[in-house]
């Protein structure tokens, strides 16, 4: 009798899990166990696993209605029409912002994208001795010896971009008050020294409006936080363009390939930064670099990245210019400190465009394994309008070569941050005038903790200056800098 009281109740179990889909049937099968348990069909044991099974099955349809049910509303199933709803517009949600740290400092964005702004600040620490700047002359050769320690330039630079992530922003603020020509340091004051719009939406058309250093010559582009020596050669501040206010177009044309090129065309006041232009002519400068391997170099020096493959730039630049300046700097317009042809100073004290600016340069750039290259040679002439025929045009000539190096990869035992580099520059301030030839031989240490974000330069110097009285030595001078430079 329990044998078939066992198989009864199996039978039972078998008809309830397939007959009970519904709750309406699920009720009617609780009835139908309570009378087979009056009727001793089955034990309480047997209604017990029965009632069991039952709840599991329960849980295994609700599992599948609901995985179902999450995939038709994600879109990766099918709703019939039975049960589509239609589904009404979406409201547009006001974006988020996101906050983070990187390579550029803070950043502040919105989760869209639209909208980005990255604050970064900066300051460079330097000791020099026995001279701050550069000598040019004769009393610069032979003054006192200064040890001399100074905060060279702080700065806060913010760029991002607006509405749109091609149209970009950026400017910068020297806080530090910066020497002028005359080292009258009354008339220093912290400097709005950038600004600037920049439209890209196309890599091979572009427009930038505002305040920059014109991409003339490389050297002067790259900034003094990304520099190889601890700063620029004796040649910068005579053939520099500097800073001006205006507009360029720029862009990079057949990338990746054999004539893969960037160019920059603008037009410019040529009085230099924060000048308005006093008359009605305009500077205009023209570039054209090529990328011989297909490849773009960043406007910096050293390879601290470590270019895998060759890369390397060819570049031919021109400009012209007519007005009071002869020379320019970030304190704006100012004057040539040699003579001119006809034997008189320039100065910026002379009637409106009374002198004519023209320049000219070639340069090339190269960076592999460590390795850095980087040259550059110009030429410039000065027409001065009232000078007398045949003195008219004064001729300078100049330039500089450099090339740094991580020795790391050649021998392993040498601290990889550690780069060694060496230049060299001239400067022929009047080129129909002898004795006025400057020379500086630098050879210079880097030890990046960081990059250029955080670096420690030294380097040492010999400058010459010609003496204008033949047969004598040149006037001679060494000169150490330590520098820290930082970013965050």
């Amino acid at each position: 009798m329990s044998v078939q009281r066992g198989i009864l109740g199996m039978m039972v179990l078998f008809v309830m899990m397939t007959l009970m889909p519904s709750p309406a049937t699920a009720i009617e099968g609780d009835l139908l166990l309570e009378i087979l348990l009056e009727k001793g069909i089955i034990t309480k044991d047997e209604l017990t696993q029965i009632k069991a099974e039952e709840k599991k099955r329960e849980a295994a349809r609700a599992a599948t209605h609901s995985r179902k049910k999450t995939q038709i509303e994600a879109g990766y199933g099918q709703e019939t029409p039975a049960v589509a709803k239609t589904s009404e517009p979406s409201k547009k949600k006001d974006s988020g912002v996101k906050v983070g740290f990187g390579k550029k400092g803070f950043t502040l964005a919105t989760t869209d994208g639209l909208f980005k702004t990255k604050i970064q600040w900066r300051f460079q620490g330097r000791y020099t001795f026995p001279e701050r700047g550069d000598p040019r002359n004769a009393g610069a050769f032979s003054d006192n010896e200064e040890s001399t320690f100074e905060l060279r330039r702080v700065r806060m630079k913010v760029g991002g971009h607006g509405y749109k992530p091609w149209i970009k922003y950026y400017f910068e603020v020297d806080w530090q008050p910066m020497r002028t020509d005359d080292r009258d340091q009354a008339r220093a004051s912290t400097r709005l020294i950038d600004w600037r719009i920049m439209l890209e939406k196309y890599k091979w058309l572009k427009l930038r409006i505002g305040q920059w250093k014109i991409n003339y010559s490389r050297e002067r582009v790259d900034s003094s936080g990304k520099q190889t020596m601890v700063e620029r050669s004796i040649m910068n501040r005579v053939f520099t363009i500097d800073r001006q206010m205006g507009m360029m177009l720029y862009g990079r044309v057949n990338p990746g390939t054999i004539l893969d090129a960037n160019y920059y065309l603008g037009v410019f006041s040529g009085a230099g930064r924060g000048v308005n232009n006093d008359d009605d002519n305009m500077m205009y400068m023209g570039r054209i670099q090529w990328n011989v391997f297909g490849r773009e170099l960043k406007w910096r020096q050293s390879d601290v990245k470590f270019h895998k493959k060759p890369t390397a730039s060819i570049s031919y630049g021109a400009y012209t210019n007519k007005g009071k300046c002869t020379r320019w700097s970030s304190g704006g317009c100012g004057s040539l400190g040699s003579l001119s042809r006809a034997g008189d100073s320039f100065s910026t004290s002379v009637a409106d465009g009374r002198y004519q600016v023209s320049g000219m340069q070639v340069g090339s750039a190269f960076k592999y394994r460590g390795f850095a290259w980087q040259h550059e040679t110009h030429w410039k002439k000065v027409k001065d309008t009232e000078a007398a025929a045949g003195l008219q045009r004064t001729n300078m000539f100049g330039g500089y070569f450099m090339a740094g190096y991580f020795p790391h990869y050649l021998i392993s035992a040498v601290p990889k941050p550690l780069e060694i580099a060496f230049r060299y520059s001239h400067v022929d301030p009047n080129v129909d005038a002898g004795g006025d030839l400057r020379q500086e031989f630098t050879t210079g240490l880097n030890w990046f903790f960081a990059g250029h974000r955080n670096k420690l330069t030294l380097d040492a110097s010999h400058l010459t200056l010609e003496q204008p009285t033949p047969n004598l030595p040149a006037w001679t001078e060494q000169r150490v800098r330590l520098q820290w430079d930082v970013s965050f």
